[in-house]
């Protein structure tokens, strides 16, 4: 009894002692910020954790999203032992520690463990392969914890023996109100300190933690121990810059500077001056932008402001899509800003965003015209006189002298008159010079009006 008095007690100065967002760790699963594809009623993480029906499973997503907060609770909820391991500074002769542990507990209906492995990308094949039995056999539940892809960094057994969980970033609306709860806490929050915080200096904070809830709190009791010790009692936005070691952006992604600020970034590289260009990404990656809406603008503007003047355009705004959704930031700003200074040094073209305005306006005018004859498909109708599966006229253009035929394509309705023009600008120069020479043959109005015979 005098050793439970004497550990209750040395639990209750350490938690005094431990940093904010240790103190302010869920203790249930109605108190986790976000997450609510796990933790919604009737979703499948939480009807396990509820019904006591343990799973091995492995938890993916950034850091600050709860992983760890999770594995403990489904060890607490369900009374099972919980054991943690870090990938990094420990091997197999610990695993097989923690397993004999757990064996002992089952022989003597202690009840289960629950095996916590963070960094679980981190353990090499034959750490991971140590694992397996146990977790087959269900000597223990696996909890496993990783920043990556479990299907690039986990062997493909271990991936095949438990459950996958996907965490997300926790959005800033959250953060502010587990902000506002640390702030009111009296038992294990800053609420004895009688501290507040500044609308302004609690959305920044929100908004620059990056959807990482450890970083928020950490962040936080160092802004209040700075305003302490300043005299006051209200967090500002100065008090957050300091505790955050460097400025924030002042950007507000719903307002006005948000949308002034992509204009900018846009307009910049659409006048090529990639300086420009690179200050106002970087404007809104420190503002903490939401990179996707950045990369899918500067896919649009590769077909839109440079087209055919270079193709590439296109592949290197799509190649830094991928990257970001492969590896993510902060290391993607390298792609974002390859595919910039790319985006606003490219030869430019608006030919492609004209002949859609022309296609779009045709299309319009002539809302009941019918496909030619000749271009129409033979499949599933019966057609006079077909040849070779081709309808009565059409002329096949691989068969004609280089692959070119004088064959009507647009209906007898359409405005008459180019709707593609293309610019001199780059490589589509190569495109007007040929397009010049099979107008000619073709007898087809020329893209600058006149006509060819």
């Amino acid at each position: 009894m005098q050793d439970d008095l004497f550990a209750a007690g040395r639990e209750k100065a350490r938690r005094r002692a431990a940093p904010l967002a240790d103190r302010m760790r869920p203790q249930s699963l109605d108190e986790v910020v976000g997450q609510p594809d796990l933790l919604a009623r009737g979703a499948a993480f939480r009807t396990m954790v509820e019904r006591g029906h343990l799973l091995s499973i492995i938890l993916f997503g950034p850091p600050g999203t709860g992983k760890t907060t999770l594995a403990r609770l489904v060890a607490s909820e369900t009374d099972a032992a919980f054991e943690q391991l870090t990938a990094s500074s420990h091997g197999v002769k610990d695993v097989r520690q923690v397993l004999a542990r757990a064996e002992r507990r089952l022989e003597t209906e202690e009840g289960r463990t629950v095996l916590f492995l963070d960094e679980i990308h981190r353990f090499n094949k034959a750490q991971q392969d140590a694992l397996l039995p146990a977790v087959e056999n269900g000597t223990v539940v696996l909890v496993g914890a990783t920043t990556e892809n479990p299907f690039f960094e986990v062997n493909s057994p271990l991936i095949s023996r438990c459950n996958l969980f996907q965490l997300e970033p926790i959005a800033p609306v959250e953060l502010r109100g587990l902000l506002e709860r640390a702030l009111a806490d009296c038992e294990r929050g800053l609420g004895r300190a009688g501290m507040a915080i500044e609308e302004g200096a609690s959305g920044a904070l929100a908004e620059r933690a990056g959807g990482d809830a450890r970083l928020a709190l950490n962040v936080l009791e160092m802004a209040v121990l700075v305003a302490r010790g300043r005299g006051r009692t209200v967090v500002t936005f100065e008090d957050v810059e300091e505790a955050l070691q460097r400025r924030i952006v002042r950007y507000d992604k719903k307002g006005d500077r948000h949308y002034d600020v992509i204009s900018a970034f846009i307009k910049s590289m659409r006048g090529s001056d990639p300086d420009a260009a690179m200050y106002w990404l970087h404007t809104m990656l420190a503002a903490g932008e939401d990179p996707e809406f950045i990369v899918r603008r500067m896919v649009v503007f590769a077909s839109e402001d440079v087209g055919l003047a270079d193709p590439g355009a296109l592949l290197h705004a799509v190649a830094a899509a991928h990257a970001l959704a492969f590896v993510g930031l902060p290391e993607a700003a390298y792609n974002l800003s390859h595919a910039a200074v790319y985006l606003a040094t490219a030869p430019k073209s608006d030919s492609v965003k004209a002949a859609m305005g022309r296609a779009r306006r045709a299309v319009e005018e002539t809302p009941s015209a019918t496909v030619p004859l000749h271009l129409r498909s033979t499949g599933g109708r019966l057609v006079s006189s077909v040849v070779d599966g081709r309808p009565p006229g059409y002329l096949d253009p691989h068969a004609g002298r280089d692959h070119l035929v004088r064959q009507q394509y647009l209906p007898d309705e359409a405005p008459s008159g180019p709707i593609y023009r293309p610019t001199v600008q780059g490589r589509e120069a190569d495109v007007a010079a040929r397009l010049a020479e099979w107008d000619r043959r073709m007898g087809r109005l020329r893209r600058d009006g006149a006509a060819d015979s």
